[in-house]
């Protein structure tokens, strides 16, 4: 099980700023807490390795017996897949669900047959904006050999000033890309647009088993569109092209669900030792679960770009 501890609640995707404030108000000390998670990485996937039952709850138990011996106020698991999620539940951890954002594919043997999926309505908006962010530009996607220094350098600079005009700050530094591309690139699908033989726009992607996985992007043009030719369009022609189930493309932006993006729920659970902070926080979740569980519902039955017919 990976485990971290941590002084504060960075890079992780799953929001508990909230009740540190509350706890620290309180007189409580918030931090080291202990963290089981990928960093930085806000995907699905085991936290508990290894099929038996028994194991997986001994772990659970282990895990949440530590905050005592390292004075941890609490331990959260993020992202867990939805069995493990409800294994910690019967193991007494606290449940909490969020949504991101993602786009199946359906037996789709190309863009055009995804397209023919959805309502006219979304099919001509969507052609509208991928001829108008096109314009004027060379798309390519790369991944293996073809990954080169030259575009590490122009995509470092997307990553730059994307974090720069949004809140908090870029944690990745320039060697992080080139390691990137030395140790995975089999792994790694860069999609990159050019003007006139100048770099202008990237999104990086990651390729998992059965999905691909959006993870940044960034441009130093004000193109309109191109962000959605970039980050969605492009990865579910990839994605269909390598026969990939599916395209997450994260958290945040309802936009996503005109462009063929459902919500999905992803999970955490948390052991909270304090009993004076457990329990507000319980009831919190609880209400938290059922409003997602609504808005979830609510956006797919109002908003699905996807036909009826």
């Amino acid at each position: 099980m990976p485990l971290y501890l941590k002084t504060h609640s960075q890079g992780e995707y799953v929001f508990d700023h909230g009740w540190a404030q509350a706890y620290e108000r309180a007189g409580g000390a918030y931090y080291p807490k202990l963290q089981s998670a990928v960093p930085f990485t806000p995907v699905t996937g085991p936290r508990l390795m290894g099929p038996d039952p028994a194991a997986r709850r001994a772990l659970l138990t282990a895990a949440a017996g530590l905050t005592r011996p390292l004075s941890a106020s609490s331990l959260h698991i993020t992202f867990l897949e939805e069995d493990e999620w409800k294994l910690a539940g019967e193991a007494g951890l606290l449940l909490r669900q969020d949504l991101q954002f993602h786009c199946k594919n359906n037996g789709y043997a190309t863009f055009d047959d995804f397209l023919t999926s959805l309502s006219s309505s979304h099919r001509k908006t969507i052609r509208r904006e991928r001829r108008l962010a096109a314009e004027g530009l060379e798309i390519v996607a790369l991944t293996g050999p073809d990954l080169t220094e030259a575009h590490w350098d122009a995509f470092f600079a997307f990553y730059m000033d994307t974090g720069s005009r949004k809140w908090g700050r870029p944690y990745l530094n320039r060697q992080f890309f080139s390691l990137l591309g030395e140790r995975m690139a089999d792994k790694v699908l860069l999609i990159m647009a050019r003007r006139a033989g100048r770099w202008v726009a990237g999104a990086l992607n990651l390729m998992g088993a059965d999905a691909l996985y959006g993870r940044n992007w960034g441009s130093v043009e004000d193109i309109p569109f191109l962000h959605f030719e970039l980050c969605y369009y492009q990865a579910i022609e990839q994605a269909i092209a390598l026969g990939l189930s599916r395209v997450e493309a994260g958290a945040q932006g309802p936009h996503k669900i005109a462009r063929g993006y459902l919500p999905a729920p992803v999970y955490s659970a948390h052991y909270i030792a304090d009993p004076g902070l457990r329990a507000p926080v319980a009831r919190y979740l609880e209400q938290e679960r059922a409003a997602v569980a609504d808005e979830m519902a609510a956006l797919a039955r109002d908003y699905s770009p996807f036909s009826q017919g």
